[in-house]
């Protein structure tokens, strides 16, 4: 039975098939890449992934991504110079903006109906008016973060957005540590009334 070009594998031939694939072990995009070329079935990519992450040597031999330098910010003059923020969730089936001054080391939590970049305005508007304006705003790069209404508001006020590298939190290491901590002290409340 052919799909496309492809041999359709029955169920009770598929870890003989993985099996084949996976001899000399090639790693997951080639095995996949492989597979896609000769056999199919139903969920196959994420069997050759499950088979590839149970698979020792794979994961031994695989070779650590690269470490980005972990940029030293410089300490802020004052309060609310700069914040780093983060989304921590879904938690309890709630998102919360965390929201750190690098400064004071004061911790904002603010339950978010949704991860919009207008949610995120909406929140910051408040914070702002709450704390005033700051210098500059660390995030990492989610798309609520780039996106150009986010960016536009930001550099209608004059803050400065710095972005941490991508697949890399360390270095908005103060927002993930406080996502961190938050996501502890969350844990001990009953999933009650936020």
């Amino acid at each position: 039975l052919l799909w496309g070009d492809r041999v359709v594998v029955p169920t009770k031939l598929r870890t003989r098939v993985l099996e084949l694939l996976h001899e000399g072990h090639p790693g997951i995009v080639r095995m996949k890449s492989l597979a896609r070329s000769y056999v199919w079935w139903p969920n196959m990519d994420q069997v050759i992934s499950e088979w590839v992450g149970k698979c020792r040597p794979c994961q031994e031999s695989r070779p650590d991504p690269p470490v980005a330098p972990i940029r030293e910010w410089e300490k802020p003059k004052g309060p609310w110079g700069r914040i780093h923020i983060d989304f921590a969730g879904p938690f309890h089936g709630q998102t919360f903006l965390i929201v750190v001054d690098a400064f004071s080391k004061w911790l904002e939590i603010i339950l978010m109906p949704s991860t919009t970049a207008e949610a995120v305005i909406k929140a910051l508007r408040k914070l702002f008016a709450t704390h005033g304006l700051l210098d500059t705003l660390v995030s990492d790069n989610s798309p609520q973060f780039t996106a150009t209404l986010f960016e536009g508001y930001l550099a209608g006020l004059g803050i400065r957005h710095a972005l941490s590298a991508p697949f890399h939190p360390a270095s908005n290491g103060l927002a993930e540590r406080f996502v961190r901590t938050a996501k502890e002290a969350l844990s001990r409340l009953d999933n009650g009334d936020w």
